[in-house]
């Protein structure tokens, strides 16, 4: 039996009283009726990268709050978030069963690389939108081969150029090792370090790979401290991140560790993996961390804890995956309002890729979201931020991709 979650932020369509007019042709609107909008997701609430699933929850969580404060033309959104186990197989079945039977109008912040990856061509070819995905894989900006998808996070291409251009300015003849998930998320990380090393690349760069379905990375981790090299990046989920920030401790191995963002969790990653066995572990961040004592009177963070304690208070506030949450779907709600009354599958494509200058809550100071029709990369700038044994401590300016 497939493992599924189902989400649903709307009460029954009976309940609902529109608060405006159906839009013209609501009937022939897959997803719309007169009183919802139904958004379809889906999410590792099992499996080895569960410690994604709290994006979800939270996701949930923040539409609950929307449709609390009225909804959108009278309309409430409908989440429906089903569990694929991170499995790219289960992901098809259940993308599927979301556009086939749920009727979903749109996909929105479906999480993991190889898991959209699997989805991508048939969502196009059905033409429903797929907003926001939950992923920095950097082929999500290519507008030109999937323009029904569109990406949400600064891409790993890019994060990961500016982690090789740190570790050329600190340690210019290192030896480079990178264990990464062998798919298109650990493989972009690969391209990023490659343009900027470029012939040096195969000289200084030893490479070290895992499937998701691994039990440990810990073999992969020896063979790279016995090659020598003295500058650790690790490209890989929670699960396997805590693990290699807790074994690389216990190995009386000291190298400059770089860390991918995704998997910069305090509370998912930081302090399963011994907070004390990853301090001066360097990663990036677009987003406010909770631990940041910098924030504690931050008025975007005092409003995101004031969502948690009322709609999520099972929610871990030390975890980043729950900032994340908020902060994609509090783009989400400014497509929808964008939308009007017109919540066609063309206009929210449309609405989607004209976002201007769009505040964010959770985003640093400095960064907004952009798009255009040209432009499916909404946020193309982050920082660089060193574990104290605490927190994370920003460091540097707010780097900007190469094509922003």
């Amino acid at each position: 039996m497939l493992h599924r979650r189902k989400l649903l932020t709307a009460a029954a369509a009976a309940s609902f009283v529109p608060a405006a007019p159906a839009i013209v042709r609501a009937a022939e609107t897959p997803g719309v009726t007169a009183t919802e909008i139904r958004l379809g997701n889906t999410m590792p609430y099992s499996g080895q990268t569960s410690a994604y699933g709290t994006i979800g929850k939270a996701i949930e969580a923040k539409f609950r709050m929307a449709n609390d404060q009225g909804g959108f033309a009278g309309r409430k959104v409908n989440f429906i978030s089903y569990d694929d186990g991170y499995s790219p197989p289960k992901t098809v079945e259940q993308v599927r069963r979301l556009i086939e039977q749920d009727k979903v109008a749109a996909l929105f912040a479906t999480l993991g690389t190889p898991t959209n990856s699997a989805i991508v061509r048939y969502v196009n070819q059905k033409k429903v939108p797929h907003l926001f995905v939950s992923t920095g894989a950097d082929k999500w900006g290519d507008y030109k081969e999937h323009p029904w998808t569109i990406g949400w996070q600064p891409s790993y291409v890019t994060e990961s150029q500016v982690y090789a251009k740190y570790i050329l300015a600190q340690k210019p003849d290192a030896k480079i090792g990178i264990l990464y998930q062998n798919d298109d998320f650990g493989k972009d990380y690969l391209h990023g370090v490659r343009d900027v090393l470029k012939d040096g690349y195969d000289k200084r760069v030893t490479t070290a790979s895992y499937e998701s379905t691994d039990a440990t990375v810990e073999s992969q981790l020896v063979t790279l401290q016995a090659a020598g090299v003295d500058v650790l990046m690790t490209i890989a989920s929670p699960k396997f991140a805590a693990q290699s920030i807790r074994k690389v401790g216990g190995m009386n191995w000291k190298p400059l560790h770089l860390l991918t963002n995704v998997s910069a969790s305090v509370g998912a990653v930081m302090i399963p993996a011994g907070p004390e066995n990853g301090i001066g572990v360097i990663s990036s961040n677009y987003l406010k961390d909770p631990t940041d004592p910098r924030w504690a009177n931050d008025a975007g963070m005092n409003e995101w804890r004031v969502f948690m304690a009322k709609y999520y208070p099972e929610g871990d506030v030390k975890d980043l995956g729950n900032i994340s949450g908020f902060g994609l779907t509090h783009t989400m709600l400014a497509v929808l309002k964008q939308c009007g009354n017109d919540f066609s599958q063309e206009n929210l494509i449309k609405q989607a890729t004209n976002l201007h200058d769009l505040e964010n809550p959770v985003l640093l100071p400095g960064i907004k979201i952009n798009t255009s029709p040209t432009n499916y990369r909404p946020i193309r700038q982050l920082q660089l931020m060193r574990w104290t044994g605490k927190t994370w401590d920003l460091f540097g300016d707010i780097i900007a991709g190469a094509s922003a």
